[in-house]
């Protein structure tokens, strides 16, 4: 690989991770409009292995919307992050990538009856893999065309 690729490539990767932090970001502070602006036009979203939906990621931010009510508080710990480029048949511009990254994703339920969630209400932790799959156009960059949650673990505390 020459200088030119190499620089191309850490550029790449520090503009897909930025993507990868703009998804959890948008999903903690419940910015949907953000979250769909990360998907490339067609982009899909697949929450079923932690029993949600899978569906167009306009439906997908709809549903989580609602479905996160429920946790006012949230946040995404996204870690070892492992990005694999794909380029062009002569390998550069990268135009496709593959992102495998573990999250832990501690929430606090919102308190029975209180429109607050106090220190008395109960804590709900999820951990597991993000896979996402990734495109690059020429008028918005790197989008997210695919991206499935596969939960590995879940607990839920006092």
């Amino acid at each position: 690989m020459t200088q030119r690729g190499d620089l191309a490539s850490v550029m790449d990767r520090m503009a897909i991770d930025e993507v990868v932090t703009g998804y959890a970001v948008a999903v903690d502070d419940g910015d949907w409009e953000a979250y769909r602006a990360l998907f490339a036009p067609g982009g899909r979203a697949d929450y079923t292995s932690a029993g949600g939906i899978e569906g167009p990621a306009g439906e997908v931010a709809d549903w989580l919307a609602e479905a996160l009510r429920r946790f006012p508080v949230r946040q995404h710990l996204v870690v070892n992050r492992l990005v694999r480029l794909e380029g062009d048949r002569s390998g550069w511009p990268a135009v496709r990538a593959q992102v495998r990254a573990d999250f832990v994703n501690p929430m606090r339920l919102e308190a029975a009856g209180s429109a607050t969630a106090g220190d008395a209400a109960p804590h709900f932790v999820a951990a597991g893999r993000y896979s996402f799959a990734l495109a690059r156009s020429d008028r918005d960059g790197w989008r997210i065309t695919r991206v499935a949650v596969h939960e590995k673990w879940r607990r839920l505390s006092a």
